[in-house]
């Protein structure tokens, strides 16, 4: 056996536990979360075990095309959640979906710069960090534009915190059972064969084109654009089983988590005051024009608030199972503003960051 062999055989074993505890840290993390009630469990019990022990020194690197195909079921999930009603809700109350949209995007904008200017994270980071949903998307897309993806990790899963539990408190002045109890989710149920190969297929080949045309965020803009396009038209029945996006969840928090360091980690720490000042001021703003659409079209106030809260959709899901709450509205309003945020949140992003004299400094 030649030395080079040898020495790769030798660290198989160290390299295989690593991985396997990685796994089960990754499992018994995101049960707790989930048992807490709080959104992402799958995505947050990854990335927490990928902080831990990237924090210990341990050396461990998800494949690439592994995280590019979970980025883009990450689109086609997304792509999925949007109903099939969007068109006929929105062509109902356009102007109100659209102004609060536009609003949550101009109020995050307007925080994200104010948090710029103050250089509590390195240039655009700030900016994307307090994008107004699409969580998954905004982190992965933050990198390809020059921000610290780890950073922007940080800001956008504690505004998915702090969004579920105002909602779950507010939900609480309505109703005496709120979201505290999560819905139980078949990890296997039966597919449909055409569907889900179909699916799989649509999804490597997005992934694959995105990658070879390298535009920044193709990797999930390129098959939520597409599955997004056969969903809505009736081409094709989206089948992304509960275990498959698991793994998608698992890869894309493990390339985030096990990136930390003790730099980074010192940073957030520094700004988790400002940064917990941001998001507060955001839910705020946000629930403010939910409080102009109770006047403007007598708008229940449960429903105004979930519509027009930045993000937590998850959370706004299971809260509608014990609440009396305009669904369909919801998911529209939130929809339009996920929509958005993807087309022009990056170029908004670079348009301010131009404008605090910090293009470059990423």
């Amino acid at each position: 056996m030649s030395p080079a062999a040898l020495h790769k055989a030798r660290n198989f074993r160290p390299a295989a536990w690593r991985w396997i505890l990685l796994v089960s840290l990754s499992a018994a993390l995101s049960a707790a979360w989930d048992r807490l009630g709080l959104p992402a469990s799958l995505l947050m019990g990854s990335m927490l075990a990928g902080f831990l022990l990237a924090l210990r020194g341990w050396e461990l690197d998800p494949p690439e095309p592994l995280f590019l195909i979970a980025q883009g079921l990450i689109g086609a999930l997304m792509a999925q959640k949007i109903p099939k009603t969007f068109l006929t809700e929105l062509g109902e109350a356009w102007p109100f979906f659209l102004g609060g949209s536009l609003w949550a995007m101009m109020s995050a904008a307007a925080l994200g710069w104010i948090l710029t200017r103050r250089r509590i994270f390195p240039g655009s980071t700030a900016l994307w960090g307090l994008s107004p949903g699409a969580a998954p998307a905004m982190v992965l897309m933050s990198a390809d534009h020059g921000a610290d993806m780890r950073l922007v990790a940080f800001m956008q899963y504690l505004r998915m915190i702090c969004v579920s539990l105002t909602a779950v408190a507010v939900a609480g002045l309505w109703v005496r059972e709120t979201a505290w109890t999560t819905l139980a989710t078949d990890w296997f149920p039966p597919l449909q064969a055409f569907d889900f190969s179909a699916t799989l297929l649509l999804m490597l080949t997005a992934t694959a084109l995105a990658h070879r045309l390298r535009f920044p965020g193709g990797s999930i803009l390129l098959p939520l654009a597409l599955a997004l396009l056969v969903s809505q038209t009736g081409w094709l029945s989206l089948e992304l089983p509960p275990w498959l996006l698991a793994a998608a969840n698992a890869l894309i928090g493990w390339t985030i988590g096990l990136r930390f360091t003790w730099n980074v980690v010192r940073s957030a720490v520094r700004a988790l005051p400002e940064v917990l000042a941001g998001l507060s001021a955001l839910i705020a703003l946000c629930a403010l024009f939910g409080w102009f659409l109770t006047l403007a079209i007598g708008l229940d106030p449960l429903t105004a608030f979930l519509a027009t809260c930045p993000g937590g959709l998850d959370t706004v899901v299971i809260i509608a199972y014990s609440a009396r709450v305009d669904l369909p509205f919801i998911m529209t309003m939130q929809t339009v503003r996920m929509l958005l945020v993807f087309m022009f949140g990056p170029g908004l992003a670079r348009r301010l960051t131009k404008q605090t004299g910090l293009a470059g400094k990423d």
